[in-house]
C-alpha cells in the first residue's frame, strides 16, 4: 500500500483502474463493456472504475452459481466449510487495516468506525463457522406409540441473491455470505453502486482462501439494472435485501415469478424506550448519541425517544 498525504494512512493498492465482475471464479468485463466511476464522498475524487453489470451479467452469474451448487461444492462436508470460514477470517485479520481504509475512502465512515466494523465482521464469520455443523440431517425416536421416527433434514436452499447497502458493505455482505457458506448454498452479490470496492476486495480474499469457482459471484452496477434483474431472476431461490421500504416492495413483487424466498431489512428506525427506573447517567448520553452513529445512516439509529412520564421532565433537561 502507498502512503496518502491527504489521509495520512496507507493508500490501498486495490484503488485505481477498472474493476471487473466476479463470475464463475473469473474476473470479467460487463457484457455491455460499460463502466462507471466510484467516488470518494469526502472529496469527490475517483477511486476506481466499476463494471456496469446488467441483466445479461446477472444471467451469467446465476448460471455460474447454479453450476457450483450442483458441482464440487455440494460434496463439501460441514466441517470442510467450517475450515474454509476460519481461513477466510484469518485473511480478514491479516488485511484488516487495508479493508478498513478502503471502506472509509469508499463510503465515508471514519476509520474508527470502519476498524470496529472489521472486528465485528470477524465475529460474524466465526459465528457462522460455528453454525456449519447444524446444517445436517438428524433422526430421533418419537414418544408416540408405534414405530415412528422423526427425521429432521437440513438442506441448502440453492442460489441466493444478496443486494447489499452502501452504509456498511464490509459487514453487510456477511449477512448473505455467512449463511450461504455455512449451509452449502451459492450466491450472487450485488453491492451498492456507491460502495462496491470493499466487497470486490473481499471477493479476492475469498478466492485466496480456497473458495471453489462460482460459489460467490459479484455483479456491480445500478440497483434499477443489476439489482432488479437479480431480484426477478427465476434461477434465484432466495433474495436478501437491505435498503429502503420503497425498493423492498419492488423486490417482493419481483420475487413472485418463481415464489423465491425473501429476506428484507428495510427503513424502520428504532425508538429508545426509557423507563422510570433507568439509570439516567447512562440512559441520557446513550440515547443522545444513539441517533448519530454512522451520521444517522444506520438501520438501528435511535431517532425517537419514548420516556416514562414520571421522569420525562428530568430526562429532557439532561438531554438538552
Amino acid at each position: 500500500m502507498r502512503t496518502s498525504d491527504a489521509y495520512r494512512v496507507p493508500r490501498p493498492d486495490f484503488l485505481g483502474g477498472s474493476k471487473r465482475l466476479l463470475i464463475g471464479g473469473k474476473w470479467v468485463a460487463a457484457a455491455s463493456e460499460e463502466e462507471f466511476d466510484s467516488h470518494n464522498p469526502a472529496d469527490g475524487t475517483v477511486l476506481a472504475r466499476l463494471a456496469r453489470g446488467g441483466a445479461r451479467d446477472v444471467d451469467r452469474a446465476v448460471a455460474a452459481a447454479r453450476t457450483a451448487f450442483e458441482g464440487e461444492w455440494s460434496r463439501w462436508t460441514p466441517y470442510e466449510r467450517q475450515r474454509l470460514l476460519i481461513r477466510i477470517n484469518d485473511l480478514l485479520e491479516k488485511h484488516a487495516e487495508e479493508l478498513a481504509i478502503l471502506e472509509t475512502m469508499d463510503m465515508g465512515a471514519p476509520l474508527a468506525r470502519t476498524r470496529g466494523m472489521v472486528k465485528y465482521t470477524s465475529q460474524m464469520i466465526l459465528f457462522f463457522a460455528s453454525c456449519t455443523a447444524a446444517a445436517r440431517t438428524s433422526t430421533a425416536s418419537n414418544s408416540l406409540p408405534g414405530r415412528i421416527v422423526t427425521l429432521n433434514h437440513m438442506a441448502p436452499i440453492g442460489v441466493v441473491g444478496g443486494i447489499i447497502p452502501w452504509n456498511g458493505p464490509i459487514a453487510g455482505q456477511w449477512w448473505t455470505l455467512g449463511p450461504t457458506l455455512a449451509t452449502g448454498c451459492t450466491c450472487v452479490l450485488k453491492p451498492a453502486e456507491d460502495a462496491s470496492l470493499s466487497v470486490l476486495r473481499f471477493a479476492e480474499l475469498l478466492m485466496d482462501a480456497g473458495l471453489p469457482d462460482g460459489v460467490v459471484n459479484v455483479v456491480t452496477g445500478y440497483g434499477g439494472e443489476a439489482g432488479a434483474a437479480l431480484a426477478a431472476h427465476p434461477g434465484v431461490d432466495k433474495i436478501s435485501f437491505t435498503g429502503s421500504t420503497e425498493t423492498g416492495r419492488k423486490i417482493v413483487q419481483a420475487s413472485m415469478g418463481n415464489l423465491k424466498r425473501v429476506q428484507l431489512e428495510l427503513g424502520g428506525k428504532s425508538p429508545d424506550i426509557v423507563f422510570a427506573d433507568a439509570d439516567l447517567d447512562i440512559a441520557v448520553p446513550g440515547a443522545a448519541m444513539g441517533v448519530f452513529a454512522n451520521s444517522g445512516q444506520v438501520c438501528v439509529a435511535g431517532t425517537r425517544l419514548f420516556v416514562q412520564r414520571s421522569v420525562q421532565q428530568e430526562y429532557v433537561e439532561r438531554l438538552k
